[in-house]
């Protein structure tokens, strides 16, 4: 069975359990509309329309009905079988889903394969594509089992939870050798060169740019990526310059083919959480993965914090 189909199941037995598609979002902490959505799908999926209108009430058809025998009692069993005190581990199979944009997934997934083959060598991660607008949509409709991200671009809501991982510095990088690497980088220098900006939503301004018309100037964005793949192999074929989490460039600035400076645009650093549905919170198996995710996200951000403080120009 895919995960998709056991979250179905899992709101399936909701509005069987509540008689209400209404109740059931309220159980499970999941949006009317998100409830809706999964009922669609399961129609697709089983084939039926499981629930009619019955005036205010809905009633299940009969495949609803023959389906819910055959479920209910393996879902109790399973909910049983996550209790904190029976997780295993070493013995564990199961499938983590966890959208993270792809710096997170660089920095972090070789650390987390290498804690998974000595803890618990069945386990599997898939990472999921994530973008900053489709975060709280994919754990409300039980895409995904976690999410990584800017504390900031996951608006608070009494349904989702969330854990500090780390926090992520920004700084302007550049070749070796770039004119720019060579001099004091004031504000009017940076805004005259020309811009790499790595936009995960289309956008092509950001704070940066804010901060820059504050003081009456702006910069000619020359390029735009949505990954932090290729920043480094572009900057050191190319007189751009640009503003990144410095962690996704780490080893091109140790290898001195790239060099930092601090950005003359003072930049916060940002906070990355965890972030979880309250549905799993009591989730043994999602704990041990926050924890031992959490472990190496902060691993890794302390060992980087060290190698940029010998680099930065």
């Amino acid at each position: 069975m895919r995960p998709q189909e056991l979250n179905l199941l899992m709101v399936f037995d909701a509005i069987m359990t509540e008689g209400s598609i209404t109740r059931a979002a309220d159980q499970l902490a999941m949006t009317q509309p998100a409830v809706s959505n999964a009922v669609a799908r399961m129609r697709v999926v089983w084939r039926d329309e499981l629930f009619v209108k019955d005036g205010r009430k809905i009633r299940p058809t009969r495949r609803a009905l023959d389906l819910w025998d055959s479920v209910r009692q393996p879902l109790k069993n399973l909910e049983r079988a996550l209790d904190p005190s029976d997780y295993v581990p070493e013995t564990s199979t199961r499938t983590f889903r966890v959208a993270a944009g792809v710096g997170v997934v660089d920095v972090s997934w070789p650390a987390l394969r290498q804690v998974i083959e000595n803890e618990a060598p069945g386990v599997s991660v898939h990472s999921i594509p994530y973008t900053i607008l489709n975060g709280e949509q994919l754990l409300t409709n039980a895409e995904v089992d976690l999410v990584i991200a800017v504390t900031t671009l996951i608006a608070e809501r009494p349904h989702l939870l969330s854990n500090y991982m780390y926090d992520t510095h920004y700084m302007c990088v550049m070749r070796a050798g770039h004119p720019l690497s060579q001099i004091e980088l004031d504000l009017e220098a940076f805004s005259r060169a020309d811009h790499l900006l790595v936009s995960l939503s289309g956008d092509i301004s950001g704070f940066t740019d804010r901060v820059l018309a504050q003081h009456g100037l702006t910069r000619k964005i020359a390029l735009t990526v949505n990954h932090f793949n290729v920043v480094a192999p572009i900057l050191e074929s190319s007189d751009l310059i640009a503003v990144v989490p410095t962690m996704t460039v780490e080893d091109a600035v140790k290898s001195g083919s790239l060099v930092a400076r601090r950005s003359p645009v003072e930049l916060a650093s940002n906070t990355i959480s965890a972030f979880w549905h309250q549905r799993q919170d009591r989730d043994p198996g999602l704990r041990w993965l926050r924890d031992r995710l959490g472990y190496v996200l902060k691993t890794r951000a302390e060992e980087h914090a060290q190698i940029m403080a010998e680099h930065i120009g």
